[in-house]
């Protein structure tokens, strides 16, 4: 699909009345907007970028991995509270909120299949990364997204014959099956490969951990860069459309911390299940959107995945940045923290600790 959206020509006549307005070469235009084909150039430095991140992005789940206790990991499995909440804010908050800001402004029958789309889309993996930097319970973290990918090949059509039927057949959107199952075995055997290696040597994990915690931080800037580059044709969208870009993540994570703290998980599980539920898979819902429609369809609607992404990323550095600067006026510095875990309050612990440092004190 995306093959023939890129290489589709108007006719003669067509460029002709439009030449004032887009170039000659637009595949797509209509006096105020255009999409222009993908040069040679685009395309190789998108086969590039793409091998290159896929690689990058095994290298930190599979550094992730090295902060994941097997311990740990398996009671998360067996006692799965934190993971429910989880499920319940992944398919249950977000194609609701989906549904609701598609309502509340009023868009376009196929704009909005792309919000609820996007609502229905698994936790990306971006969340992990984050969840590391603000001390959150990595196990939990690894745990949710691996479960919502998994159960996103039977949520996600659930959610989407529900919500989207009063806007189009939810037969006519294509689910990539090969790709979430790409993604959920890009994200199992790195974060198993990591477990084991933190299982066998701690000290080399450790140090493996706060390298690849820098690299995920670049990965995540890069993959939005990299978007906006070779997108940079298909810009011009709807306001409404960047309103709820901003509002969306923004509702996600709000909602998934609060719904963990009426549900009494600690106050490091909370943040960890906000990362996770605003924090989606977007690059899984674009390739949902070129699969499924036309490239009419597409002008109106390609775009919001990479706004969303620009914002989730934007708002996870506010909540980064706000924990960290809560963290410094609280805590004197980590090396004092891990001197004396034994004699701290454990109320105060909770706050202040997450899965993070109290898997290093092991």
């Amino acid at each position: 699909m995306q093959t023939s959206f890129l290489s589709q020509q108007f006719n003669a006549g067509s460029l002709a009345e439009n030449s004032t307005a887009c170039p000659a070469n637009a595949t797509i235009c209509d006096g105020t907007s255009c999409v222009l084909p993908e040069d040679n150039f685009n395309h190789t430095l998108s086969v590039v970028l793409s091998t290159v991140l896929t690689i990058m992005l095994a290298l930190v789940m599979f550094s992730m991995g090295c902060n994941v206790e097997i311990k740990n990991f398996l009671n998360h499995m067996k006692r799965p509270w934190g993971i429910f909440v989880g499920f319940l804010c992944q398919f249950g908050i977000m194609p609701l909120t989906a549904f609701l800001l598609s309502l509340a402004f009023n868009i376009l029958p196929i704009q909005a299949v792309v919000v609820m789309i996007m609502g229905c889309c698994p936790g990306g993996t971006a969340s992990n990364v984050i969840a590391y930097w603000v001390d959150g319970d990595m196990d939990l973290s690894i745990s949710m997204t691996t479960c919502s990918t998994l159960l996103a090949m039977g949520m996600m059509p659930l959610c989407l014959f529900i919500y989207t039927k009063m806007w189009t057949d939810a037969d006519a959107i294509v689910l990539p099956y090969n790709s979430i199952g790409l993604s959920l075995v890009a994200l199992v055997i790195p974060v198993s490969v990591g477990i084991f290696v933190n299982h066998k040597w701690p000290s080399k994990a450790k140090i493996i951990l706060k390298v690849g915690s820098i690299v995920g931080a670049v990965l995540i800037v890069l993959i939005a860069v990299v978007g906006g580059i070779l997108y940079k044709g298909s810009w011009i969208i709807t306001p409404k459309l960047w309103i709820i870009g901003t509002i969306f993540p923004a509702a996600g994570y709000t909602l998934g911390f609060f719904l963990a703290r009426l549900a009494g998980l600690s106050w490091n599980r909370c943040r960890t299940v906000s990362l996770e539920t605003g924090m989606q898979n977007t690059q899984l819902c674009s390739t949902i959107v070129q699969l499924s429609f036309t490239p009419d369809q597409l002008e109106l609607m390609f775009t919001f995945p990479l706004i969303y992404s620009i914002f989730q990323l934007l708002f996870a550095l506010i909540i980064l940045g706000g924990y960290r600067l809560y963290r410094r006026r609280h805590v004197k510095t980590k090396t004092d923290v891990e001197k004396t875990p034994q004699k701290e309050d454990p109320k105060s612990s909770a706050k202040t600790n997450g899965g993070f440092v109290s898997d290093e004190m092991k």
